[in-house]
């Protein structure tokens, strides 16, 4: 494991296991899903540890506050160790709006269904 003093935001998300591939991470950068410290980080952006990650994206926001830096992808145990994530509890499936469920071979929805689901949705 290489453990420095600082790493570049998107080699470090990537190296604790909070996005799949390195270019994920810097796209994700790019695309301002990704904050240090409450400001919108580039990919080439430093973290040090005590600085806090917020990663927008996928099932779920993450919002960890950096123990170590480091910049090679490491297991999944050792990731665990090096941020302290303080993300929201996910809502359970139970709790979850079912979206988008139509009974099989009704069609698109006309547009009275869209009103109608638009209504439900509070818009």
């Amino acid at each position: 494991m290489a453990e420095v003093t600082r790493a570049r935001v998107d080699a470090w998300t990537w190296a604790v296991r909070l996005f799949p591939t390195r270019s994920a991470a810097g796209a994700a950068c790019r695309a301002g899903h990704v904050r240090v410290n409450g400001e919108r980080a580039k990919p080439a952006t430093m973290v040090v540890p005590g600085d806090e990650v917020h990663v927008r994206g996928g099932e779920r926001e993450r919002l960890v506050v950096v123990q170590r830096t480091v910049v090679k992808r490491v297991g999944a145990a050792v990731a665990v160790g090096c941020y302290l994530d303080r993300s929201p509890a996910p809502v359970p499936k139970e709790h979850r709006a079912v979206a988008g469920e139509r009974d099989r071979g009704t069609g698109r929805p006309t547009k009275r269904d869209r009103r109608l689901i638009e209504k439900l949705r509070g818009r």
